[in-house]
């Protein structure tokens, strides 16, 4: 019976020690220590863009936030208020920035004490207008540059029995192609944005006659510009040229097919591409050929992002970022597609190049042939300083309106805008530091 007693016993023996085990009490848990993920902190992108533009910037911001985590948040850019942490400013709203200098900080100086790297030596020369100091370091990131072209419908030529393949090349040339629209039914041969950026900063600048000195003084009312803007006048009372507004007003009406020719900033390609009955085509800006020397180039100017002062270095670390998500090449072509804007960098506009031109749109290689390399000359423009530029436009439209003669007008624009420059000296400057 031995060897039926010695398994039941074994057996016994483990029921009996494992009843003890699960009568012991369980020894607690140990504490578990949870550690709340560090959030990146708040910091803000103020615009002043319409609907679109906005809808587009929160798509940028929104992939931006997505990829890195951040939490960057868009709000409006109020014209007297303290910048915000990062600002995107147009060209027309340059003077609150000059003016107040000590609110914002060197992009430069930025990025070097958040450890992101900037590379001068990638960036575009023909951008860097307005947006370096007086050792080249840059101050402010050129995100959404430009140039003045003229874009024209192909149709329309048609229509007049034009070649649309041979746009104008000088303004004398033009003349006689907008009487042939006119006759071909057009009731707006050709109309104009941003009138001060076009017809006095770039076609003075493409005559080789700027229109301010190195000294900052307005000079724009030499026999050039004189002969331009009375030009101008005669086709008015021809109905050849119509005036919309001061801004981008006369691109609707470009892009409804109302108009046959528009000269505006080379980034609104974009916005014609869907354009109604418009075959779109794209040439340089017409020049005067009876000037000395021959077409110059024409100037690069447009929407700057600038830092604002008075942030945490935690926040312009963010900010840094953000400044280098921007210059990667995939977010140059990005945006080029997005806004039309001229790239940055070397990379992103051979990027740029290979992948929008084979689409057929050549706005990009008209705009940095009309540049010539040249777009980033340190010059004061007359449209970035608010006040000197509603100056212009005022005496501007009375020429066109047949209520004051064109060198009697420009004198008067000058006079008053260099009285406003006077007074507020800072507004001479490029750019503030």
């Amino acid at each position: 019976m031995s060897h039926l007693i010695r398994p039941l016993f074994v057996a016994v023996s483990l029921a009996l020690a494992f009843s003890a085990n699960a009568a012991k009490p369980a020894k607690p848990a140990a504490k578990q220590v949870v550690v709340a993920p560090v959030a990146s902190p708040d910091f803000e992108l103020a615009h002043n863009l319409g609907p679109l533009g906005e809808e587009q910037l929160q798509a940028v911001v929104d992939r931006f936030n997505k990829e890195s985590g951040a939490n960057l948040k868009l709000t409006r850019l109020e014209k007297g208020e303290k910048p915000a942490g990062l600002n995107l400013v147009r060209r027309y709203d340059m003077s609150d920035v000059l003016t107040q200098a000590k609110s914002f900080v060197p992009l430069y100086a930025m990025m070097a004490k958040a450890g992101q790297p900037l590379n001068l030596s990638d960036l575009s020369a023909d951008l860097k207008a307005g947006v370096v100091d007086a050792k080249g370091r840059l101050v402010a990131l050129p995100l959404i540059y430009s140039t003045p072209v003229l874009f024209y419908n192909k149709n329309a030529f048609r229509k007049a029995k034009l070649d649309p393949e041979q746009p104008p090349k000088t303004w004398f040339e033009m003349q006689g192609m907008l009487d042939k629209l006119q006759d071909a039914g057009y009731a707006c041969p050709y109309t104009t944005s941003w009138p001060v950026w076009v017809h006095v900063d770039n076609v003075s600048a493409i005559s080789g006659v700027p229109a301010v000195s190195d000294k900052g003084q307005l000079i724009f009312n030499g026999l050039p510009q004189v002969k331009h803007v009375a030009m101008m006048a005669t086709w008015t009372k021809a109905n050849y040229f119509k005036l919309f507004g001061r801004r981008n007003e006369a691109s609707q009406h470009f892009r409804e097919g109302e108009c046959a020719m528009i000269s505006t900033d080379s980034r609104e390609h974009v916005d014609f591409r869907d354009a109604k009955g418009v075959e779109l085509g794209v040439a340089a800006l017409p020049y005067h050929d009876d000037v000395y020397g021959g077409r110059q180039n024409s100037l690069a100017d447009g929407a700057s992002l600038w830092v604002g002062a008075g942030r945490s270095p935690a926040e312009y670390k963010q900010a840094a970022k953000f400044v280098s998500f921007l210059l990667s090449p995939e977010m140059q072509v990005e945006l080029v597609r997005v806004y039309g804007g001229l790239p940055l960098t070397a990379a992103a506009r051979a990027a740029a190049r290979s992948k929008v031109l084979r689409d057929g749109d050549k706005t990009l290689e008209v705009a940095y042939a009309s540049l010539k390399g040249k777009g980033a000359s340190p010059a004061s423009h007359v449209s970035d300083a608010d006040p000197v530029r509603i100056i212009t436009n005022e005496e501007l439209e009375a020429v066109w309106s047949d209520q004051k003669p064109a060198k009697a007008a420009l004198d008067t624009s000058v006079t008053r805008g260099n009285a406003v420059l006077g007074a507020k000296p800072a507004l001479k400057k490029t750019q503030p530091f």
